[in-house]
């Protein structure tokens, strides 16, 4: 088995440790956040933590009514010309954390005098240290150039932080819930390389999710892109649906997520005009309408609420990338061109 597959699997272990190792951690960091009361949230990232960033910018909204803006890194390291961050709260989210950019955005943010927090999965990297506060994921060492169990173990970190910052109890008890859901969904594993092979020579294909699941679209796309060299665009539902929708031809292969929410009537719509058009649809989801649209559908368990369901969702997402990767011969812990750790300045 490839490191990337046994990451995969690590997944559960992960999330328990992280929710047993930072629960009171994380308590004691909002404490600190509330007083400052930031009047917003600004997060830096690169690639797969940006998705988790994305994620971010949905939940510390919705759950704590705090405005998020993804950092411009540039600005920090090429450009020479950062914006004022009074009343911010600065996030930088890196795996590794030795990305320069994300690093000076968070250092920077610290100047300024604005609370700064490093999420992270090195203690001992220079994000840990420039940032005021540090909330490590636990992930241990991961191997693989693709990452997968540091990508939910961000997620996770995200809704421990949004949790504990809103105080809802019942929110706390869902939380602990994830790592049995996402043991669940691992599940999958068998019908997913079954299934795969029917996409072994795919080329191109789009992602679709929307609200808190377009940061999984986004992810998953990256995925595919990594370790399979398909050409995997990511949209918004309702960007899709601005223009993009008219690629769409007999046979072209739509991987849609799309679980219960308040989204799920428009992915709903737009998964009816798709096979119209004679899309080849790939269905991440808990609803059963919606699973019997598809070609290929990769059932979700339905008790995953909302504002979790990317930590789940995006695991069908890594199986049949893996799947994909074997199927079509490529190496799966060594993507030609990627090094694991990328610092950009």
């Amino acid at each position: 088995m490839s490191y990337l597959e046994q990451e995969i699997n690590e997944q559960p272990a992960v999330l328990a440790r992280l929710l047993a190792e930072e629960s009171g951690r994380v308590r004691d960091i909002a404490q600190a956040i509330r007083r400052c009361e930031p009047h917003y949230v600004y997060v830096a990232a690169r690639g797969t933590s940006d998705h988790a960033g994305t994620y971010g910018k949905y939940l510390l909204a919705s759950i704590c009514g705090l405005p998020v803006a993804l950092a411009t890194p540039s600005l920090y390291t090429m450009y020479r010309l950062p914006p004022r961050l009074d009343g911010a709260l600065v996030v930088g989210v890196s795996q590794s954390g030795h990305s320069p950019d994300i690093i000076e955005v968070v250092a920077e943010g610290r100047r300024q005098g604005a609370m700064t927090l490093g999420i992270t999965n090195n203690v001992e990297s220079p994000l840990a240290s420039a940032a005021e506060f540090c909330l490590p994921v636990h992930a241990g060492e991961e191997r693989s150039v693709a990452a997968t169990k540091t990508y939910t173990a961000q997620l996770t970190a995200l809704a421990l932080l949004a949790v504990a910052l809103s105080g809802n109890s019942t929110m706390w008890d869902e939380l602990e819930r994830l790592p049995g859901h996402v043991e669940r969904v691992l599940q999958l594993a068998p019908q997913v390389r079954q299934r795969v092979e029917r996409y072994r020579y795919m080329e191109r294909c789009v992602l679709i999710g929307r609200g808190y699941n377009y940061a999984t679209a986004l992810e998953i796309a990256l995925k595919l892109k990594e370790l399979t060299y398909v050409v995997a665009e990511p949209y918004s539902s309702a960007d899709f649906m601005h223009g993009p929708i008219a690629i769409i031809e007999q046979g072209f292969p739509v991987i849609l997520v799309a679980p219960h929410g308040a989204v799920y009537s428009d992915l709903f719509a737009l998964a009816r005009d798709l096979r119209e058009r004679q899309a080849e649809l790939v269905v991440i989801s808990d609803q059963q309408e919606l699973l019997d649209l598809a070609q290929t559908p990769f059932r979700l368990p339905e008790a995953v609420p909302e504002w979790l369901s990317p930590v789940v969702a995006v695991v069908p997402g890594q199986l049949f990338a893996a799947a994909l990767t074997r199927a079509k011969g490529y190496d799966l812990d060594r993507p030609r061109g990627l090094r694991k750790v990328t610092r950009t300045t």
